[in-house]
């Protein structure tokens, strides 16, 4: 789901959290997965990128 991505039992429970804080503001269910998704894959990115 989160392409290669693992996360730990806090994470995946900090990530539902979010994803159920988007859909009380309004947003679908597949929306809000995809949103938490995206950030997580653009986080792991940035932490595994080399400094500059």
């Amino acid at each position: 789901m989160f392409d290669g991505v693992t996360l730990n039992h806090e994470q995946q429970q900090e990530a539902a959290e979010r994803i159920h804080a988007l859909m009380a503001e309004g947003m679908s269910s597949g929306e809000a997965i995809m949103q938490v998704a995206n950030e997580i894959r653009t986080q792991a990115a940035q932490a595994s990128s080399p400094e500059e």
